[in-house]
Order: C-alpha cells, then sequence, then structure tokens
C-alpha cells in the first residue's frame, strides 16, 4: 500500500494545488492530512474545502483548534516579541475571514488517525499526529534524544509515527529491543521551513513483507513540487498580513 501523507498548508491555496496536481502522478493507494489547513495567508476557506471536496480523512493541527474555537492563541511556540506581534496579526485575520461552516469542520477534526495492519502474523501500528501524540502543538525535532522519541512511541502504541508541526520532514529509525521504530516528519506542503521553498510531502509505502524486525521493508520517499510562489507571497504582501510571511515563503 502506497500512502500519501501531507500537511502544514496555513490557507496557501497555489502549493495545495499544486500537491493535488503533483500526488495524483503518484498513484497512491491512500491519502491523508495531517492538519494546520489555516493561518499566514488568504486562503483558509479555499483550502478546506478542497480538502472536504476531496473526502481527504484529516487531523486537527494546533492552529485549526485554535481557529475551529474562535481563540486568539494558534498554540504556535514564537520565540520572539516580534514573531508573537506578527502571529496575533495572522490569527486575528483568520479569524476573520473563517466562515461559519469551515470553522465547525475545523472543530470536529480528530486528534489522531490510527492504521493497524496485519503482517507475516504480526501487527504493524502506524499512528498519524501532528505534533506529537502527547499534545497536538508539541514539536518533534530532528534532534529529539533516542530515548525521548522511543519512548514517545512506545507510550503510543506506534511502530510508524508521521506527524508535521516543525515543517522540517525528516526520517529517523529507532531500534528497541530487535524492533526497529520509524519517526516521519512529513514536512509542510505551504509553509517550509528547511530552506527549500517548494512544497513537500511523504510517500510511504507498506507492503505484504513489512515488518517491525526490518527496518528497510518500511519504505518513506520525500517529494518536493513547484508552484507559484510568487503568487502565495504577493496575495500576502496585498492583505493585512505582515510583509515576513511573503519573504518566508520565497525563502522557505
Amino acid at each position: 500500500m502506497k500512502i500519501a501523507l501531507f500537511s502544514d498548508i496555513h490557507a496557501n491555496l497555489p502549493a495545495l494545488e499544486a500537491f493535488f496536481a503533483n500526488v495524483e502522478t503518484q498513484k497512491p493507494d491512500a491519502i491523508y492530512c495531517l492538519g494546520d489547513l489555516v493561518g499566514y495567508n488568504i486562503w483558509p476557506n479555499e483550502v478546506i474545502d478542497e480538502i472536504r471536496k476531496r473526502n481527504i480523512p484529516c487531523i486537527t493541527g494546533n492552529y485549526d483548534f485554535g481557529i475551529g474555537r474562535h481563540s486568539d492563541d494558534c498554540g504556535c511556540a514564537y520565540k520572539t516579541d516580534e514573531e508573537k506581534a506578527l502571529g496575533k496579526i495572522s490569527i486575528a485575520y483568520t479569524n476573520e475571514v473563517v466562515k461559519d461552516e469551515q470553522r465547525a469542520y475545523l472543530r470536529t477534526l480528530p486528534a489522531h488517525i490510527r492504521l493497524e495492519f496485519q503482517l507475516n502474523n504480526d501487527k504493524l501500528n502506524v499512528l498519524f499526529v501532528h505534533g506529537s501524540p502527547r499534545k497536538v502543538n508539541e514539536y518533534l525535532f530532528e534532534d529529539r534524544d533516542e530515548k525521548s522519541m522511543l519512548r514517545i512511541m512506545e507510550t503510543a502504541d506506534a511502530d510508524v509515527m508521521c506527524f508535521g508541526h516543525t515543517h522540517q520532514p525528516y526520517h529517523r529509525v529507532l531500534s528497541d529491543n530487535g524492533q526497529f521504530y520509524h519517526a516521519i516528519n512529513i514536512g509542510s506542503v505551504g509553509k517550509p521551513k528547511d530552506k527549500d521553498p517548494r512544497g513537500g510531502y511523504v510517500l510511504l509505502q507498506i507492503n505484504e513483507n513489512s515488518s517491525k524486525t526490518d527496518k528497510d521493508s518500511i519504505q518513506v520517499e520525500f517529494i518536493r513540487f513547484d508552484y507559484d510562489i510568487e503568487k502565495a507571497a504577493k496575495a500576502v504582501e496585498d492583505s493585512p498580513l505582515p510583509n515576513e510571511y511573503a519573504d518566508m515563503l520565497r525563502n522557505g
């Protein structure tokens, strides 16, 4: 089974449209969205509508959780006073433009999605979360201590854990007692933060021979795609949103 996973669109409709065009060429068996549909750009309603129109299973992101409840807190870990000030403008704008029907959809999104495979007389648990199994806005960066990451996954009963939130893609294979665990950050469709402004997503391959004891039997492919970055950046500049968010799109 080939599973396409994408996350962190952040109201970037040009990036989402380019993602749909690209993923169609990959012919996945299933597509899942790991949240953060809204925030930082001008198309939150359109992005939500595109996800719903395609009946794509989706979990809540921290931004979705806040906007769904008309909160002025997106659960974002802004590091400086300047970042906090810019963030306040973004969430206020998003709350202003999101419509009632779309907000109600965000409010009902589940916290996680779990898939259980029965392979080789064994169980393989695959867990989709936004930040972590513990908190929707917990950041699991690539340099997370191995023991900490293993503890998070074992507590959540996840052999394969896919997540977003940091906007920085990576795949770590961890081992414990002869079993391999896969921690996969799928990156961001609409707001990358890894110095590559192209959109990104992941193809996860589970086959009939996949096993917890064979680290190479679960395959992960990172896909990057071009989109009209200038259209998305110009939309920010022509809106009440801070121009800094346009620069972030251009620079990745």
